[in-house]
């Protein structure tokens, strides 16, 4: 499966002194982009199969078949999708779906100068990442870590996912993401046995009444 990965220099961090001298002011940078989730929530809620699972791993959305009811919207864990302001219809990074069926590099990894955007092998990215994280740790960054890489979080892992210099909460992202469809098929369970008691114990009662 093909990933993007968001791995920033240690310079991403540099701290900038404030006006009384104090440098407790840094710039942290993130592409805040479809995570393509591996459970994803807004496949599971879209009425219209707008959304869809690529044959490369990813989510795209078709936006002639969306109907703009915003479903996807609320089911994404991270907020990156959105509705366009003329006609209402759902839009995100698409990882440049294509560009991977031309067997090109998506647009963001092939521009971006210092290689902080690096596309791949999923597995070879988070090796990559991991001894990169393993780098800044050793040379004092020890805040640094990898977010979306663990495929046993709340979404099964992301197939984009990033090295942090800090917590998730200061990038504006969940510290614990969770599909928010994870506890659907409990719920329909649940609802199923009480439908099922409910009609027991209505038969029971009319049987009863004869």
């Amino acid at each position: 499966m093909p990933g993007w990965g968001y791995l920033p220099l240690a310079g991403d961090s540099a701290p900038t002194a404030t006006p009384d001298g104090r440098a407790d002011v840094r710039w942290l940078m993130m592409s805040n982009v479809c995570k393509h989730c591996t459970h994803a929530g807004c496949l599971d809620v879209c009425p219209t199969g707008a959304l869809f699972r690529t044959e490369f791993g990813t989510v795209v959305v078709q936006q002639d078949v969306c109907n703009g009811c915003g479903y996807c919207v609320s089911a994404c864990p991270y907020g990156v999708i959105d509705k366009r302001e003329g006609d209402g219809r759902a839009w995100k990074c698409t990882l440049c779906y294509d560009r991977l069926k031309a067997d090109e590099t998506p647009a963001c990894a092939k521009a971006c100068p210092t290689e902080s955007i690096q596309f791949g092998d999923l597995d070879e990215l988070r090796e990559r990442a991991e001894r990169r994280r393993r780098q800044l740790h050793e040379a004092g960054v020890t805040e640094a870590r990898l977010y979306g890489n663990d495929p046993h979080d709340g979404v099964g892992g992301d197939g984009a996912f990033f090295l942090l210099l800090d917590e998730p909460e200061v990038y504006g992202l969940p510290p614990d993401p969770v599909v928010p469809t994870r506890d659907l098929p409990a719920m329909y369970r649940t609802m199923a046995v009480a439908a099922g008691a409910m009609l027991l114990g209505g038969l029971a009662a009319a049987v009863g009444r004869r």
